[in-house]
């Protein structure tokens, strides 16, 4: 590994997306110069924007090489368990990281840190109550599967490559798509409508503020602690009756709960909830933010 630039570059992939806005502020606040991609080509694209389908190995290698990134955040994914393009899937959560770790690994000036964020889906329906990295894989759909071999993949390079695997459990934020359980509850709340139509409520998470998350993000790439899983969590679970009970308040009425059958899913992960003891050690306390506080933000900043 060469020098750092002046300023340091960072790669992000899917700087469009979610987590990757809130990165590329975090880390453009700490000095760095941010090059990210997008998927999709945008009116007014910025000098250091990249439209890229990671799937295509020629074109990361030809952004990789233009880059030439003294770290890497690598967030393109996607990300929505029930996405219904199962193929999508693997290839762009799979495929396309192998694209970028091939390109990484193939540059001459190789990168100080290179994050890649898995998911907390891996774990499945865990039978322990608090989720350590020590805790056996049991991905319960297609969305985990491609995750956690992503994970076994991304190990094939860590011999040339200083690589982090980060497992955030559920965040949201403002921003989030809709689509979004959170942005989804937060939304029908905005908009004082009478009902809402849920699947499965008998459920547990582990939620986080996507400002939490980049911010343990940002630590990591700094610190690199190559070779290492982490988890990114808050390590304590809310119940989605609870989630609807503080937005209730928060909005000043109840809303009338339906299950739909079409939104409820067979294998359905009934409780995650983290440890981030290892995280802590690592990158030192992250400020916690409230999920209270995380809802009352997005009710009054978002719009879903």
């Amino acid at each position: 590994m060469g020098s750092l630039s002046n300023p340091p570059r960072v790669l992000i992939t899917g700087l469009q997306g979610f987590t990757g806005q809130y990165l590329r502020d975090t880390l453009l606040a700490k000095g760095y110069r941010v090059f990210g991609t997008v998927h999709r080509e945008v009116e007014s694209m910025a000098a250091d924007v990249y439209q890229l389908d990671i799937g295509n190995r020629e074109e990361v290698s030809r952004v990789v090489s233009d880059v030439q990134p003294d770290v890497v955040a690598h967030l393109a994914a996607i990300s929505f368990v029930a996405h219904g393009n199962v193929d999508s899937i693997y290839h762009t959560n799979l495929v396309g990281t192998r694209h970028l770790l091939e390109a990484l690994a193939s540059q001459k000036k190789l990168p100080r840190s290179v994050l890649i964020a898995s998911s907390a889906n891996i774990y499945g329906n865990a039978s322990v109550e608090v989720i350590n990295e020590n805790v056996a894989a049991a991905p319960a759909n297609d969305y985990a599967v491609s995750k956690l071999a992503m994970e076994y993949m991304a190990r094939l390079w860590m011999e040339r490559l200083p690589v982090v695997i980060a497992r955030p459990f559920n965040y949201t934020g403002v921003g989030q798509a809709a689509h979004f359980l959170i942005p989804k509850i937060v939304g029908h709340f905005q908009r004082r409508e009478p009902c809402i139509e849920l699947g499965n409520i008998d459920v547990e998470r582990d939620f986080s503020d996507v400002r939490m998350v980049v911010q343990a993000y940002s630590e990591l790439l700094s610190r690199a602690p190559a070779g290492e899983t982490f988890n990114v969590c808050s390590g304590k679970s809310i119940s989605l009756q609870a989630v609807l009970s503080m937005m209730e308040e928060i909005a000043g009425y109840e809303i009338e709960v339906k299950i739909n059958p079409a939104f409820v899913r067979a294998n359905e992960v009934k409780r995650l909830q983290g440890d981030s003891s290892k995280l802590s050690r690592c990158i030192g306390a992250v400020e916690p933010i409230g999920f209270r506080d995380t809802l009352v933000w997005m009710f009054e900043k978002g719009r879903f």
